[in-house]
């Protein structure tokens, strides 16, 4: 039977799944829907990801793999012994670790992943975020936005325990294909890094885990040899647009429930310019 969470707080033990079916009584916002809510998404889009649920693909599964043996906490690793999943037997062994609630992982696959969380032991910076003892995996926040009064929700990778006198440091694990910063910045913008950092920082803000003066950090690690890590914090500017977009989502989130319509990208029809380099390149910008 699935969790429900019927008030604000702190808890710990909910199980992906549940989280990711969101078990708030009444429905609550998570980061990574509201950044679905608002452009190049739209409303129609989240509300169908939510009614019909989020696919498993062979990346997600790599990635919760990852965080399986960095945080130590997660669904247990169902290994497939073959050389990839192009086989029907491979594919059906696939299917059936994730009806059971496993993380299917090629062979191969695990070793890498085995790497990558021995990469981050070996990191100075991203053990001591991580450090057993030091915080609690897996934690989901729950609490309702004053402005708006639109429940949210958060999964923290690692919260870490307050300590008088320091500075809390709430660290988030990604796995990326490069961790240059510059193909981090663009990946920030991307895939909305900001949002989720501004996000997680208010949830714990808003339960009284954190003070004005906390941080989030990515830890971003490569999926290839020899796994480098890159750490970074978004900026100030970064975090105030952060900010701004998440307000707008929180609205749209409200007016959406209370009208019982989730707009498509455009309600009517669009008047739509041609790009302004083919309208440079016409003469006429």
């Amino acid at each position: 039977m699935s969790i429900r969470i019927t008030s604000p707080g702190l808890y710990s033990d909910i199980p992906n799944a549940d989280y990711h079916r969101d078990p708030v009584d009444g429905g609550s916002l998570s980061s990574s829907g509201a950044r679905a809510l608002l452009p190049p998404s739209c409303p129609a889009r989240f509300r169908w990801h939510q009614d019909h649920g989020q696919t498993s693909t062979d990346h997600f599964d790599f990635g919760h793999a990852a965080h399986q043996l960095v945080l130590g906490v997660g669904d247990p690793i169902a290994i497939i012994d073959a050389d990839d999943w192009r086989t029907k037997a491979a594919k059906e062994a696939r299917d059936e670790a994730r009806a059971a609630g496993h993380i299917p992982l090629l062979a191969d696959d695990m070793l890498i992943v085995e790497a990558m969380a021995d990469a981050i032991r070996e990191h100075p910076v991203a053990n001591a975020l991580l450090a057993p003892g030091t915080g609690l995996p897996e934690q989901t926040l729950v609490w309702r936005d004053a402005t708006t009064e639109v429940m949210c929700r958060a999964r923290i990778d690692w919260l870490p325990h307050r300590t008088a006198g320091r500075r809390l440091i709430i660290p988030d694990y990604k796995t990326c294909h490069s961790a240059e910063p510059e193909a981090l910045r663009r990946a920030m913008a991307q895939f909305g890094y900001h949002q989720q950092a501004d996000w997680y920082l208010t949830a714990a803000r808003a339960l009284g885990l954190a003070g004005a003066d906390a941080a989030f950090v990515f830890i971003c690690q490569e999926k290839v040899a020899p796994y480098l890590v890159t750490i970074f914090e978004p900026d100030p500017i970064a975090l105030r647009i952060a900010a701004e977009r998440n307000y707008m989502a929180r609205a749209v989130y409200r007016r959406c429930v209370e009208a019982g319509h989730w707009p498509a990208y455009v309600d009517g029809v669009a008047q739509l310019a041609l790009p302004l380099w083919v309208e440079r390149q016409e003469g006429v910008a």
